[in-house]
């Protein structure tokens, strides 16, 4: 037992293999407070980031304190993109930062949640794990979320951890504890990201709410050693001495992170301030090389980017309330980005409610636009609007990228008006459609009927075979390619041989031959889909090759 009266990892009596310390990492945990929606994941992200070109192996890690089990089950606009992993990982958003930034796919291990910790503690429990006595959030609690941490964390030299939520959530308790416990045993570093607003009737910012959630924190036992202040401005001088001197903090170790115009100039700020320099200190380390010249050159291309790309992204996620929801479609923007960079241009991007182009028509609102994607998403909201958008692309000679629920209702619209199959649909929207070009998969329609919603889907990476001479085949340069699902639908095979006669091509398949995983209109200057969610495999420093050629056909 450790002096916090918790049993360290090489020690526990929980059925892990013994391990010595030295196979541990070391930590960097980065924990919130005043507000959520702060860029947590950016700062955490870009620590990682530095830290790995300095030379270190590196991996990141999401705490979400919320009780459900993975992301899946949660409403976009409440809780903002789902991002899927390689093995099937149904994550947090902030995962695909930490992918992007490090340029490396994480598994779904590396996602905790509250809900994943109890459902563990009550299995044990009910296998009499604990030798029939009480059970208890500390330390059997704790230990598990130390144990998940400290699993995800082996075989590399740091680990950045972040907590999801605000100091203060209760939900957030057991984790800090947690967190507590593991600073007492490893070489550890805390990094709280607050927020200082600026009151524009007294021209200043305000650092009352950074130095009550540093106080807040201590209350669990760690004392932050850095401190991230987001702000509108960036921190002056009085303001960091102001925050130092009352929360007792170097003052050099007061962080400036103020609103950026892309979140990619955020590691080479760090840079400026020898944030990473100073974390390794503390850790005990020091820069082994510098290997941030790419990432340099790649924020050198979007000082470059002048001539403007403009892209419309039709969904109906687009608001929440009043206000526009900018993270259901995050990879998908992101994904713009990188391509548009890579070329040296100015990525100019609007989402498109699928609802009002049903009211309007899709030429009132989307005319003007270099190229469309309609990307993924479930339900009959807004069906008809994507459909009208599609055939606006098809009609118009536009640049069309469709992902996923993109690439299905591309097929119904196809169905309709050029192979004239009146009312084709997916099942998915109409089950009584007389033409159902796209079909729940049989074992998924099982799975529902039994209401096992959560993380059954066909989720993850699964390969697919592209037709050589394709333009698919082309933008890739390979014939097998793996990329990630998150579907339950897909084309149904018995309409594959009229769509083809009548001119569509499906350009990839998966290996049997069965499922269609990409579509093109060979005569169409970029109409492409996949079933795939091609997005969340894009990197900042390797753009993916559907949306680079997606961009270079908007200027063409």
């Amino acid at each position: 037992m450790n002096s916090s009266g918790v049993s360290s990892p090489g020690k526990r009596n929980n059925g892990a293999q013994e391990m010595s310390t030295k196979e541990w990492p070391r930590f960097v945990f980065v924990i919130g407070g005043v507000l959520s929606g702060l860029g947590k994941g950016v700062v955490t992200a870009s620590i990682a980031k530095v830290i790995q070109a300095y030379g270190y192996k590196v991996t990141a890690i999401k705490i979400d304190p919320y009780v459900n089990i993975d992301a899946g089950t949660m409403r976009p606009t409440e809780h903002g993109e789902v991002f899927v992993t390689d093995d099937g990982g149904e994550i947090d958003q902030d995962l695909g930062t930490y992918e992007r930034f490090l340029n490396m796919n994480l598994p779904k291990k590396n996602n905790i949640t509250t809900g994943q910790v109890y459902l563990e503690v009550i299995k044990r429990e009910r296998a009499l794990e604990y030798g029939g006595r009480d059970v208890q959030i500390i330390p059997d609690v704790m230990n598990e979320a130390k144990r998940r941490i400290l699993e995800a964390s082996q075989g590399y030299d740091v680990s950045i951890v972040e907590v999801g939520g605000t100091t203060g959530d209760i939900e957030n308790l057991v984790f800090l504890f947690a967190i507590r416990s593991l600073m007492n045993e490893y070489p550890s570093v805390a990094v709280m990201v607050t927020y200082a607003p600026l009151l524009k009737n007294v021209g200043e910012l305000k650092t009352k709410p950074t130095q009550h959630a540093i106080a807040k924190l201590r209350e669990t036992g760690i004392f932050p050693d850095f401190v991230v202040v987001r702000s509108e401005t960036g921190l002056d001088e009085p303001r960091r001495e102001k925050i130092a001197r009352s929360c007792f903090i170097p003052k050099d170790h007061i962080i400036d992170d103020p609103d950026l115009d892309s979140i990619y100039r955020l590691p080479l700020l760090f840079e400026e301030q020898n944030l990473i320099t100073k974390i390794l200190k503390k850790l005990g380390l020091e820069k082994r090389k510098d290997e941030m010249q790419p990432w340099r050159e790649f924020v050198a291309k979007i000082d470059r980017a002048k001539k403007p790309v403009r892209v419309g992204i039709v969904g109906k996620y687009v608001a929440y309330g009043s206000a526009e929801h900018k993270d259901v479609y995050i990879s998908v923007m992101e994904a713009i980005k990188h391509a548009a960079y890579h070329l040296e241009l100015k990525p100019e991007i609007k989402q498109v409610s699928s609802t009002e182009i049903e009211k309007r028509g899709a030429a009132a609102l989307l005319k003007g636009f270099d190229g469309i994607i309609v990307p993924g998403g479930f339900g009959t909201t807004g069906v008809g609007g994507k459909i009208e958008a599609i055939r606006y692309c098809r009609e118009n000679n536009v640049p069309f990228l469709g992902l996923c629920f993109g690439m299905q209702l591309a097929v119904v619209e196809f169905a309709r008006n050029v192979c004239k199959l009146e009312g084709a649909h997916t099942t998915e929207v109409d089950p009584d459609t007389p033409h159902p070009v796209v079909d729940i998969i049989p074992e998924q329609k099982e799975l529902i009927e039994k209401k096992m919603y959560g993380a059954t889907m066909r989720l993850g990476a699964w390969p697919a075979v592209l037709k050589e001479g394709t333009l698919v085949h082309k933008l890739y340069g390979k014939k097998e390619v793996s990329e990630r699902h998150r579907h339950r639908y897909e084309v149904n095979p018995k309409y594959v041989e009229v769509l083809e006669k009548h001119g569509l091509v499906f350009s990839g398949k998966s290996p049997d031959g069965i499922l269609m995983e990409f579509l093109e209109l060979p005569n169409h200057k970029f109409f492409v889909a996949t079933q795939a969610h091609p997005e969340f495999k894009s990197r900042p420093l390797n753009p993916h090759p559907l949306f680079l050629g997606f961009i270079r056909a908007c200027i063409e």
